[in-house]
């Protein structure tokens, strides 16, 4: 028998390789999160190009979902709604009878970057940055839709609704078609002081747009589970709510901070990347925003998220595949510790630099860059792994900094969120660098913040101070003190110049 005082939301959680559904349990403003369901999400090489495997992660979902009804059967809660998050600007296309139009291609595909060089080639780069305020990556949703245009253009003229991968799963749970906000904004087709889609923009880009449908705030409720599927997975007609659906925007909901408290605050979501930002009333959108490489995207409760995208622990993981092929087999403790016991400051790698963020050979392409900037060669795997992180710890220093500058504030502290938290050599280091307080937690900060805006759509939650409240009641939290900021602010000259190769 189900507890009536306990609500539980199932917070499907997507990423690029990998996705898992996890149950979420609220009760005396206390969260506990318990993973049903985990399985690999990975696109496929099809004569068109490089698409996501849909059918497959359809059944997955509905996989999960029927393991989180069981598990909320054997817990005595109640299941009340479901929620879905993945990675940005992927979308999927309907017609008018709501039919799938293709299988959605994967983020990667080759067709992309030169549909960015033609966009900009014909408006301008900084143009689209001004009106959009988002970062140009080859693989923003406007310059997806170019290649798309330019491949069959035909094709776009059948489209009833462009629907962002999140929104694509919604609609399949619920027959509700809809546009978050949050995923919306990372497709370079919205206005960032508005809220809306940019059609001027997308006119004089060439493109059609009355196939973009209504944005609605994260926390909205679209409609039921399908019958059908609720009778399948054994549960009954949850809502079907949106939470943050990009899953960033997700993990910045789950942020701690105390309302109450006077501190400012920045956040690093921390993981195969980094997204360092702040958390903003107001877009900023200007030639210093331009220069600095920030982008705009929507949070929950309308809030900005400010940020710069940041090649993360990817770097670590492309170091230990190398050596595994190299037959040296360690996992992430093991080089965490190796990297402790390694000379401090010895080499240091532009993070951003384009080559490391290709798969492969990271080990030699260190060397390179150590070669190229007159900085000696890591000698042991610990050492590798050092310059990685320190790297890492240099470049969330400088992009503080530009946050300082451009938002005209100081502050106090860093909240790291994210999986990324759990390497405490890296968090130690990052206090250090960015010379602040760094609390770090929750870990799981995108499928809680998920779970938390689902219960904030219900009414269970108040609202975004309340959330962050729960956050702080329900998960422990690791405080880092600066203990040796002097030594990163030695390196800072040194580091700029590496950015310049």
């Amino acid at each position: 028998m189900s507890n009536p005082s306990k609500h539980a939301y199932v917070a499907f959680d997507l990423g690029a390789e990998s996705g898992r559904a996890m149950l979420a349990i609220l009760e005396n403003d206390k969260l506990t999160l318990q993973a049903c369901h985990r399985f690999a999400n990975l696109p496929q090489h099809l004569p068109s190009g490089y698409h996501w495997n849909l059918q497959d992660l359809w059944s997955n979902l509905l996989e999960g979902l029927a393991r989180c009804q069981e598990a909320a059967d054997e817990a005595g809660v109640k299941l009340v709604s479901l929620g879905v998050d993945t990675w940005g600007v992927d979308f999927g296309l309907l017609g008018k009878s709501g039919q799938l139009l293709g299988l959605p291609f994967a983020y990667r595909d080759k067709r992309n970057p030169p549909a960015m060089e033609k966009l900009h080639e014909q408006l301008g780069a900084d143009n689209v940055y001004l009106a959009t305020g988002i970062q140009h990556m080859p693989f923003n949703s406007i310059y997806q839709l170019i290649a798309q245009h330019q491949a069959e253009p035909a094709l776009l003229e059948q489209v009833d609704q462009l629907l962002f991968i999140p929104d694509l799963l919604h609609y399949f749970f619920s027959g509700q078609a809809v546009n978050e906000a949050t995923i919306a904004s990372t497709s370079q087709m919205v206005n960032p002081h508005t809220g809306q889609w940019d059609k001027e923009l997308l006119e004089k880009a060439g493109l059609p747009h009355t196939f973009l449908g209504e944005i609605v705030p994260a926390g909205t409720r679209i409609g039921s589970l399908r019958a059908e599927l609720a009778k399948d997975a054994g549960t009954e007609q949850l809502d079907v709510i949106v939470p943050g659906s990009h899953d960033t925007a997700s993990a910045i909901a789950a942020v701690p901070a105390d309302a109450d408290s006077s501190e400012n605050w920045l956040y690093l979501s921390s993981g195969t990347w980094s997204l360092m930002g702040a958390e903003l009333d107001e877009p900023i959108v200007n030639e210093a925003s331009l220069a600095a490489n920030f982008t705009n995207e929507r949070g929950v409760e309308d809030k900005i998220r400010f940020l710069k995208n940041i090649s993360g622990l990817w770097l670590v993981q492309e170091c230990r595949r190398d050596l595994e092929k190299q037959g040296q087999s360690y996992d992430y403790t093991q080089l965490t510790q190796m990297a402790c016991e390694a000379k401090p400051l010895q080499t240091l790698i532009d993070p951003n630099h384009a080559p490391f963020g290709l798969p492969g050979g990271m080990l030699s392409k260190i060397d390179a860059f150590a070669d190229a900037t007159g900085q000696p060669r890591p000698s042991s795997p610990g050492g590798y792994v050092r310059a990685c992180l320190e790297s890492l710890a240099m470049t969330y220093r400088s992009v503080a900094l530009h946050l300082e500058e451009l938002t005209g504030k100081s502050y106090d502290l860093l909240h790291i969120v994210g999986g990324g938290g759990q390497n405490a050599l890296l968090n130690q280091m990052t206090a250090d660098a960015i010379n602040k307080r760094t609390v770090v937690g929750p870990y799981e900060a995108t499928a809680v913040g998920n779970a938390l805006t689902q219960a904030l759509g219900r009414g269970d939650v108040k609202n975004l101070a309340h959330l962050r409240k729960i956050v702080r009641n329900s998960f422990e939290l690791q405080t880092y003190e600066p203990t040796n900021a002097q030594a990163y602010a030695q390196q800072a000259d040194r580091f700029e110049k590496l950015s310049t190769l």
